[in-house]
């Protein structure tokens, strides 16, 4: 039959990236605690295509997860992206796993146990054989504001928070690291499951802890710049603030590469 994308195109320009995204696949990560987790990944796979061809072939890309392990770590992710160069004769590859990662955390003052959920990701681009990998992972905490705090007779404005981290590194990072570190750095940690005790404990906790959204990311940049196997690292923080009709942020991104 006809390779109707081999073809000439009608205009002679090269694409940085064209695939398939919105699939979804399950998949089982590296858990600190026991050891894997099962999830499941929302997928985008895209190559370059040279000025000369009309167009990819789509059905390569399914074909190629199809045969890949579900096993997410460094070698299964290369192979996966060295697959998708061979059968799409493609001289960069690029791979996104989005998907949500549970940890069980107790509450502070009950001890109630109930699951959080993070968003993480991977992202990998495979460019003349060298393999760019980046792990990343979203974590909600409570901010409280310092100059509210300051100016009111009464209380504060509080509100969530994301602390969006995204990293490189050598070596191996428990997605927990990237997860513990935006924690720690709001006015507080978020919970699933709050008591009345644990309810107390966390907005007397914030409230003696007022972080702006520039503290955050600073707070979180440092803890990524303390990490040993981390060479280079971007978070934002976004603040969907209570009391605007707007949200703040603010994003650091390290020198190193």
């Amino acid at each position: 039959m006809e390779d109707v994308q081999k073809g000439q195109a009608n205009i002679a320009m090269p694409i940085d990236r064209v695939g398939v995204k919105g699939l979804r696949v399950p998949m089982i990560v590296r858990d600190r605690e026991s050891g894997t987790q099962h999830t499941v990944a929302e997928v985008s796979l895209s190559v370059d295509l040279p000025a000369e061809f009309k167009g990819t072939h789509m059905s390569r890309f399914v074909e190629a997860l199809e045969d890949w392990s579900g096993d997410l770590d460094y070698n299964s992710f290369r192979t996966l992206l060295d697959d998708i160069v061979v059968r799409l004769q493609a001289c960069s590859a690029h791979v996104r796993f989005v998907f949500p990662y549970f940890l069980r955390r107790k509450s502070p003052m009950s001890g109630a146990s109930g699951l959080m959920d993070y968003t993480c990701r991977v992202d990998g681009e495979l460019k003349d054989g060298k393999l760019t990998f980046t792990l990343g992972a979203d974590v909600p905490v409570m901010t409280v504001c310092p100059c509210s705090k300051a100016i009111s007779d009464e209380g504060a404005h509080s509100q969530r928070a994301e602390v969006r981290i995204r990293t490189r590194f050598d070596g191996f990072v428990w997605l927990e690291d990237l997860i513990e570190i935006g924690e720690r750095a709001g006015s507080c940690s978020v919970f699933s499951l709050l008591k009345r005790e644990d309810e107390k404990f966390v907005t007397e906790a914030a409230f003696a802890n007022p972080m702006f959204v520039e503290d955050v990311v600073r707070e979180a940049a440092k803890g990524l710049e303390d990490h040993p196997q981390i060479h280079w690292f971007k978070v934002e923080v976004e603040s969907f603030e209570s009391i605007h009709n707007h949200s703040a942020f603010a994003a650091i991104e390290s020198t190193d590469g």
